[in-house]
């Protein structure tokens, strides 16, 4: 088949997007796939010898370079999608973040009569954006940290002095609490604020990826995940980290964070976690892979944090590590995805 991975991007998740396109091209090509590599935010088209070369060294800069051009983040999607070779079989959607997980691609495609990996419109827009879908999350049933929501100006350059009133903060538990952007991942943007005092820069700090931030309840216990893939919950993963809290560094850099694969949990725990991961995937709609993040509180009581509808395919990620846990190989993985997608008569 000659399927397209598109990866990169303009978002703030671009180096993971990269190295998930990375990893996915190298799988498609041992699987025997025709490989067309493209880079949304370069433009950088790489196919046969090329791309082959490239991917010898996973990330390196052959595939894409991390510093993005400053014309770059004008030029959308829409030109990518408009000119895909009509031989194109199938999109592998690696971008992670802003358009190419919040549905706009995903339209895109659609409109195009391209097919592709992952959730459709809807599940996209709606697990991108945290307090839709936590709204979902309390009409299901599916415990979600309570949390408060606070709009920035339209104009960036307009003066904007985020507070949050004792009510509010009594009603979130007290401090810490945690601030983040409605409509990032890979934890961009997010501050755990201990004291009042940093909450305004904490608010400041969210209001640079998007007018929306959330302050949430913050929830004592355990970081885990739930991977479901094509309608099957995988082993629950715990998320160690060596210090501090699962921030971007922890995600990302070797040796920062310690998994375990099944977590070490009570049975219950982890049967309620997987049926949770299953409802909240099925609540959005999604299809194909994604995950679900959780707190799980010191009394048990697992909270759901997130859907992300296209994780990570890092050396690092946890989608892979949740199928190792039932026998898959990466190849494995991408395979399943690959062939869970439903693919469309010929354009």
């Amino acid at each position: 088949m000659r399927i397209a991975v598109l990866m990169g991007g303009t978002s703030a998740e671009r180096e993971i997007s990269i190295r998930t396109g990375a990893g996915v091209s190298r799988a498609l090509l041992s699987l025997g796939h025709d490989v067309v590599l493209l880079d949304t935010g370069t433009g950088k088209l790489l196919e046969e010898k090329e791309l082959h070369a490239a991917l010898k060294q996973p990330g390196g800069s052959a595939i894409a370079p991390t510093t993005l051009p400053q014309a770059a983040a004008n030029i959308g999607l829409e030109p990518f999608v408009r000119g895909m070779p009509r031989d194109i079989e199938l999109v592998f959607v690696a971008l992670h973040g802003g358009d190419g997980e919040n549905g706009t691609l995903q339209a895109l495609l659609d409109l195009a009569q391209v097919p592709y990996t992952g959730s459709g419109v809807l599940a996209s827009a709606l697990a991108m954006d945290k307090a839709m879908s936590k709204r979902i999350f309390v009409q299901e049933g599916i415990p979600t940290p309570e949390w408060v929501e606070r709009w920035a100006p339209e104009d960036p350059s307009q003066p904007w002095i985020p507070e949050l009133d004792d009510e509010e903060i009594e009603r979130l538990g007290g401090f810490p609490v945690i601030v983040k952007p409605n409509d990032q991942g890979s934890t961009v943007g997010i501050t755990v604020v201990s004291e009042r005092a940093k909450l305004k820069s904490a608010l400041l700090t969210a209001r640079r990826y998007g007018r929306l931030a959330l302050v949430e309840r913050y929830i004592p216990g355990r970081e885990v995940t739930v991977s479901v893939l094509d309608n099957l919950a995988l082993p629950v993963v715990e998320i160690i980290p060596e210090v501090g809290f699962y921030d971007y560094e922890h995600k990302y850099t070797a040796g920062a964070s310690r998994y375990e694969v099944p977590a070490k949990i009570p049975h219950e725990t982890s049967e309620r976690l997987l049926s949770l991961g299953l409802r909240a995937c099925r609540a959005l709609r999604c299809r194909g892979v994604a995950r679900v993040d959780f707190r799980l509180h010191e009394d048990g009581t697992p909270y759901c944090l997130e859907v992300n509808t296209v994780p990570g395919m890092t050396e690092m990620s946890l989608v892979p590590k949740a199928a190792a846990a039932v026998g898959k190989s990466y190849e494995d993985l991408v395979r399943t995805i690959v062939e869970s997608t439903p693919i469309r008569a010929p354009r």
